[in-house]
């Protein structure tokens, strides 16, 4: 069974800052940040040929090409599956700006879908335009006769909203379990149509419940 793998993206200098980057085409890669992705792509050689995919954010687009430059292939970048977008917090590094966000992400694990970040995005807004890539993917090259191993660099708020909606798994499990720049959420589709979580970053499954309260990650 061939399996999805959402890699949050290298290192950037608003991730050092904590300053809420998601307008197109945002930040570079930190130097730190293009290592990390050649390094993503030492320890995790595929083994046949993968698909790799990334969002249309600056930020992907390296990581996917610093992966890419240790497989030998030829990374896409697609349109719909980059950050949430934050709207009117947008460059903000203040205290207040990340509160605003991390109490609408809440309200999103917890259920509220059309909540909405001001001037930005509501997690229906963000499954509409990632879940169809989604789809997309499954139907070319995760199911039928050739499949293969998907690979999509994209980014950490977005993966684990996208991740916990396809699996299922617990909110605050998906809520309180960050992903570390080129950290990853491996993901398996399985033959009854049905999405399995393997890992979560660090975490392999099975997967406990985490009754901590929710905590949000910065941006990116």
């Amino acid at each position: 069974m061939a399996t999805l793998h959402l890699i949050r993206h290298g290192e950037t200098t608003a991730n050092v800052m904590h300053r809420l980057d998601t307008a197109l085409p945002g930040d570079s890669l930190t130097d730190f940040g293009v290592r990390q992705g050649v390094r993503f792509g030492f320890d995790n050689r595929p083994a046949g040929e993968p698909v790799l995919v990334s969002s249309v954010a600056r930020r992907a687009v390296e990581t996917a090409e610093a992966i890419a430059s240790v497989w030998d292939i030829d990374p896409v970048a697609v349109d719909g599956i980059h950050e949430v977008q934050v709207g009117e917090l947008e460059s903000r590094h203040d205290e207040e700006a990340h509160g605003v966000f991390t109490d609408v992400v809440n309200r999103w694990y917890a259920g509220d879908a059309d909540a909405r970040i001001p001037g930005g995005e509501s997690l229906t807004m963000v499954h509409g335009r990632y879940l169809p890539v989604i789809d997309h993917l499954v139907a070319t090259h995760l199911t039928g006769s050739d499949q293969r191993d998907v690979y999509v660099v994209s980014h950490g708020a977005a993966i684990r909203l996208i991740a916990s909606h396809l699996t299922g798994i617990d909110r605050k499990f998906a809520a309180a379990t960050h992903l570390r720049n080129t950290g990853s959420i491996e993901i398996e589709y399985t033959e009854a149509g049905v999405w399995v979580c393997k890992r979560w970053g660090a975490t392999p499954a099975p997967f406990g419940r985490n009754d901590e309260p929710l905590v949000v990650e910065p941006m990116g």
